[in-house]
């Protein structure tokens, strides 16, 4: 493997990691780091969402001991078959309206300037909910996942959908949207993780079987180095964010989306960086 490429790959990996589970867009800052590295194009977007593997597995190990729980006992607990129904409801939405509209989108706003202005607007979201007091942590009605019903599971499916505009977020329309519906911090951030599995792997394998005739075994190195340094950085990202939350909000994200988005569109407005599609 050109060593070239596997500098690329490590880059986009991280990336990949650091962002998933952040309410900032992993997909929006695939495309604009990929768009910086020059690595564009059908194989690229293979690749990214391949890495997303990476990301799964450190969600997966850091709720090890939980998952086991839910799948030992799933057929008599009625804990854990609430949980794996809620997520069955939350994960559809989403899967129904990739499935309609993923060409669309893909065609119209997988390019930097649309990521740019999903970013901003994401961030006023953000912004709005944690500080223009659309949530009271003190009034969450909801502090445990297993305190959700199935309409809540839904309703926080439905917030999802919107993570399909890339610069959205899919842990941002979760995390948030699962605030406004009456969640704490920690239970909407938990439920976000755990909603990430069946959404990721759907949408990843759907995707790899849509773009097969792309794949070959020479390209094996390459998505294992992506997905390795994916899988490190992500548990390392999802170790931090469950102990920040504990103390701290989300408006640094906020603020974070706002000025990254307005430096992209300043950049590609004065010609200072060629955004490639």
């Amino acid at each position: 493997m050109d060593i070239i490429l596997a500098l690329k790959a490590i880059i986009l990996g991280l990336v990949e990691g650091f962002t998933e589970f952040l309410p900032i867009s992993s997909t929006g800052h695939l495309i604009l780091a990929g768009s910086l590295l020059n690595f564009t194009g059908e194989i690229a977007k293979v690749f990214e969402i391949a890495i997303q593997a990476g990301a799964i597995l450190a969600v997966m190990w850091e709720y090890r001991v939980r998952i086991g729980t839910v799948v030992r006992t799933v057929g008599h607990d009625p804990k854990s078959q609430r949980l794996v129904l809620n997520l069955v409801v939350a994960f559809l939405p989403a899967a129904v309206l990739g499935f309609i509209f993923s060409k669309k989108i893909k065609a119209v706003l997988f390019a930097p300037v649309p990521v740019a202005l999903a970013f901003i607007i994401g961030g006023l979201v953000i912004w709005y909910v944690e500080r223009g007091g659309a949530h009271r942590e003190e009034n969450a009605r909801i502090r445990d996942v297993d305190d959700m019903s199935l309409a809540d599971a839904f309703k926080v499916g439905c917030a999802q959908a919107f993570a399909l505009i890339p610069g959205t977020s899919r842990s941002g329309a979760t995390i948030i949207g699962g605030m406004l519906l009456g969640l704490s911090r920690k239970a909407a951030t938990d439920y976000s993780f755990f909603l990430a599995i069946p959404t990721l792997i759907g949408a990843g394998l759907y995707s790899l079987y849509k773009e097969r005739a792309l794949l070959s075994m020479a390209d094996l190195p390459l998505f294992g180095v992506g997905l390795l340094f994916s899988f490190v950085s992500a548990w390392i990202c999802v170790r931090w964010l469950l102990r920040y939350i504990s103390s701290h909000t989300f408006v640094p994200f906020a603020w974070y989306r706002i000025a990254f988005g307005i430096v992209v569109l300043a950049t590609a407005w004065s010609g200072l960086v060629v955004w490639a599609d």
